[in-house]
């Protein structure tokens, strides 16, 4: 009798220890998708770890909160899609922030000589800025026509002022996919 009351109290604890990691802040999650589409994604033409390039801009440039200043263009590209010959291929872009300001913009990550009160603001195709709060996907941006198999769409990327900025290094990153509708 002992023995079951300790195997119970034992396995009853290890329960409970599973249920405390698995809500525990060093949970890593995973999201995928299984799709009957698939194309080859790029910006501005580099599959691999795209970089866009900002201009230099004058610090009295983001002089208040709220200014911005020195905007770039990327494109978004899909290419090689099977889709349908008949209808268009509804393809989406996603963009998941890895470093997010309180006012949802990129926040400014450079640890050498870095600018302060400026992070960094993407507009979408529709020239309004994304809020990073939460997973950004735009709906159906890269479309495929029917009988087509590329697609592209251009989002602009922007520094923003969150006070009276100085001068140095603003850097960013965000996480990029395509979800297919």
């Amino acid at each position: 009798m002992k023995k079951l009351t300790f195997l119970s109290v034992t396995a009853m604890s290890v329960l409970f220890a599973s249920q405390a990691f698995a809500l525990s802040d060093n949970t890593m999650s995973f999201q995928g998708e299984v799709t009957s589409e698939t194309c080859s994604v790029t910006i501005n033409g580099n599959s691999a770890k795209p970089l866009v390039l900002l201009p230099s801009v004058n610090a009295t440039a983001l002089a208040t909160a709220g200014q911005t200043a020195g905007q770039a263009t990327f494109d978004i590209g899909v290419s090689g899609c099977t889709g349908s010959t008949d209808a268009a291929t509804k393809v989406s872009s996603v963009f998941v922030g890895n470093s997010v300001s309180t006012t949802g913009d990129l926040s400014n990550v450079a640890t050498t000589d870095a600018a302060t009160n400026v992070n960094i603001q993407i507009l979408d195709t529709n020239s309004t800025a994304i809020d990073f709060s939460s997973p950004f996907v735009a709906d159906g941006d890269l479309t495929v026509a029917a009988g087509e198999s590329s697609a592209s769409a251009t989002y602009t990327a922007q520094y923003v002022a969150t006070g009276q900025a100085t001068a140095g290094a603003v850097e960013s990153t965000m996480q990029y996919s395509v979800s297919y509708n």
